[in-house]
């Protein structure tokens, strides 16, 4: 009966490792997808573009176990960033043309 009570505490250790350096790791979400495609096709593509290239970056910060030296992290930062600045370039344009 030990063993399984040490085998358990062992996996559930483990699951809350994991867990809480994904969730230290990630430390933001993806950029939001809130252009509209119908009025502003070429920033709605451009803000599609920098979701998939937030979760590209997950994915290799994943294969490599977060060790990218803080470089892959600093990367999502921009692309949230980006995706700000596109989406007020869209609300600005909103203003302009009503």
């Amino acid at each position: 009966m030990q063993k399984k009570d040490m085998a358990l505490r062992s996996m559930l250790g483990i699951g809350l490792l994991f867990g809480s350096l994904a969730f230290a790791q990630k430390g933001m979400n993806a950029p939001a997808e809130n252009i509209s495609a119908k009025k502003h096709p070429n920033l709605a593509a451009a803000q599609r573009l920098s979701f998939q290239a937030f979760e590209k970056i997950q994915a290799a910060q994943a294969a490599n176990e977060w060790d990218l030296e803080g470089h892959a992290q600093k990367a999502k930062e921009l692309l949230d960033q980006a995706n700000k600045e596109l989406k007020q370039a869209a609300e600005a344009s909103n203003k302009e043309h009503k």
